[in-house]
């Protein structure tokens, strides 16, 4: 539900014939991808953040007890995280500096690499990731607001989007 009552119009679409209007005709749908792409993240961001707020995480922290359930032996170094994440460094450190301070996750010295450090899941982070998996599955992955065929439209027209920027 919009924390706001709903426009009587679409912005996006007055926004486009606007651009038309004012001699940018040949940019307008573009215009309009953009903008419609950046409100969609933001409305799935607002719905993602509600979901994880009771067990304070942000999605960005999420998705690193994410990776590190998923990897192998439960940890991973600190820049294969940023780079499986496609983020900056910093933003790794910050990351697991407030998933360690929870108890989410700790640090540990790599066995091999004297330089490097290691981020492993506890028992802890292990139990909020699934569990916040359970809610995220349940009331915000399983609808998506879309039409059926649709998820796998957009993800492949975001994937050739990704694609053609040299994401993968």
């Amino acid at each position: 539900m919009p924390p706001h009552k709903p426009l009587p119009f679409d912005p996006i679409a007055e926004a486009r014939r606007q651009w038309t209007a004012h001699g940018w005709g040949e940019t307008a749908d573009g215009m309009a991808a953009i903008t419609s792409l950046m409100r969609a993240q933001q409305i799935v961001l607002g719905r993602v953040d509600e979901v994880l707020r009771p067990f304070e995480l942000t999605f960005a922290r999420y998705e690193v007890l994410m990776l590190l359930l998923f990897s192998r032996e439960g940890r991973l170094p600190l820049n294969r995280i940023g780079v499986r994440l496609q983020v900056h460094p910093t933003s790794v450190t910050s990351a697991v500096d407030r998933l360690e301070t929870r108890g989410h996750v700790r640090r540990i010295p790599h066995p091999t690499d004297r330089r490097a450090i290691l981020a492993e899941i506890t028992d802890e982070g292990r139990a909020t990731a699934l569990a916040a998996t359970e809610k995220l599955n349940g009331t915000v992955f399983a609808d998506l607001g879309l039409p059926e065929g649709g998820i796998d439209t957009l993800v492949g027209l975001l994937n050739e989007m990704r694609r053609t920027a040299g994401d993968f």
